[in-house]
């Protein structure tokens, strides 16, 4: 990767989300903006304002929040730093999480609590349409048909664009594709946590966009001596740039959302998507 080259996340290039939402596939995860516990707001608030301008100005154009970081603040930030937004800056939120208290989430699926958490995020991000509004988890004691009702409910009236699943399995896609038109999965995804490996593999096969949260958790294979440090070396990067890497070849479909409250981490998780793993390097991350 050389050194000189410009950062942008347009070099992972694009990928079209419910068929017209077109972004950069290297997008940002604006969870950790937030306080400690994903609660209350940042220790340092002018350099998460700062972080997020920067990403704009790095390329990326897509955003991913919730109404449950902060909870609100996260919204709040996405708002004040890049209001009013570029026109190609697509914002995700997600709602069906109670946060009693830090590091506390609470399921919440009722269709009174996903609509007015709709409501009240849009008016926190100042928008008139969230461009994609996923449901952070389905909620085992409210009928599917409700919580799906209610989002097909705000498309229809037109407060959301497309919709979206967060920590779902195939067989829960499948039930919730019988409601509504699903046009991306966010599931826990890296190097080293390939448990929905079998939801990627489904979202390739229908065309539908994944979005791996925490995806720079690699662990133990980032050790001195292990597969990641071993390829890092070889390519003149970061581990991390690599865990990031792997995510963007590993399929077309993949948007990777690494997450930081700090602009020199986020130069360095950009500069992944210039990364180019060949089949060699493929093979030994496995």
């Amino acid at each position: 990767m050389s050194q000189t080259q410009a950062v942008s996340a347009a070099a992972a290039g694009t990928i079209t989300l419910g068929g017209d939402l077109t972004v950069n596939r290297l997008g940002y995860g604006a969870m950790r903006i937030t306080g400690k516990g994903i609660w209350g707001p940042p220790d340092d608030k002018p350099a998460a304002l700062a972080t997020l301008r920067r990403a704009v100005e790095l390329g990326v154009n897509f955003i991913d929040t919730a109404d449950s970081y902060g909870p609100n603040v996260s919204e709040e930030l996405i708002a004040e730093a890049l209001y009013p937004y570029p026109p190609d800056l697509v914002i995700a939120t997600k709602a069906g999480f109670q946060r009693p208290g830090p590091d506390q989430w609470v399921v919440d699926g009722r269709p009174k609590h996903l609509r007015d958490s709709c409501e009240r995020s849009l008016r926190r991000l100042r928008l008139e349409r969230i461009d994609l509004f996923q449901l952070h988890r389905i909620d085992e004691n409210v009928p599917l048909e409700d919580q799906i009702g209610t989002l097909n409910d705000l498309q229809r009236e037109g407060k959301i664009r497309h919709i979206g699943l967060s920590e779902v399995s195939v067989e829960q896609i499948e039930d919730v594709r019988r409601l509504a038109t699903v046009a991306t999965v966010q599931n826990r995804y890296n190097l080293g946590d390939r448990e929905s490996e079998n939801v990627l593999e489904y979202c390739m096969r229908e065309n539908l966009g994944f979005i791996p949260w925490f995806p720079l958790a690699v662990g133990d294979l980032a050790k001195a001596g292990g597969p990641i440090a071993q390829v890092a070396q070889r390519l003149g990067a970061l581990p991390s740039q690599v865990a990031l890497a792997w995510l963007l070849a590993k399929s077309p479909v993949m948007l990777p959302i690494p997450g930081t409250s700090k602009v020199s981490h986020l130069k360095e998780n950009t500069a992944a998507a210039a990364l180019k793993l060949d089949e060699s390097a493929m093979q030994e991350l496995g």
